[in-house]
């Protein structure tokens, strides 16, 4: 059981889906990747969602969406929503480091949207370069 997480620029354009898809279905086909965590921050994370939910009538998968604070409003946490007890914990204004720690220790691969050498996105992809992840940058597939 392979895992994969993702991490974006905030302000990603839509136009990167078609990209996204293709690179989430060839990793469940070719590389046996069934699990995805996806932040709840920006356009990027949104996109990765909604392609998630989309192939999930597809494919086998179960989606974790790994939320950095407690939703305001119960019904915000749904079926997919985790929020673990490190992030919960956290000082709020660490929240979102500690959950993109969670979530690139427990994968196996990282899929990234960095157009830019600095930034959250970048440091998290840089991080997975350094702990050996299968890293693919879909901004790099786009050119």
């Amino acid at each position: 059981m392979a895992e994969c997480t993702f991490f974006g620029h905030r302000d990603c354009p839509d136009s990167i889906e078609p990209i996204l898809r293709k690179t989430i279905e060839k990793l469940i086909v070719d590389n046996g990747v069934n699990v995805f965590l996806v932040g709840d921050s920006g356009n990027f994370d949104k996109t990765v969602f909604r392609v998630l939910r989309d192939l999930e009538g597809l494919y086998n998968i179960k989606i974790m969406l790994v939320l950095s604070k407690f939703p305001k409003q119960s019904d915000a946490f749904n079926d997919y929503s985790v929020l673990p007890d490190e992030v919960l914990l956290a000082p709020s204004r660490f929240a979102i480091d500690y959950r993109n720690r969670f979530m690139l220790n427990r994968c196996d691969y990282v899929v990234t949207y960095t157009v830019c050498d600095f930034g959250g996105a970048f440091k998290y992809e840089t991080m997975a370069r350094k702990k050996n992840k299968t890293v693919i940058n879909v901004a790099a597939l786009a050119d």
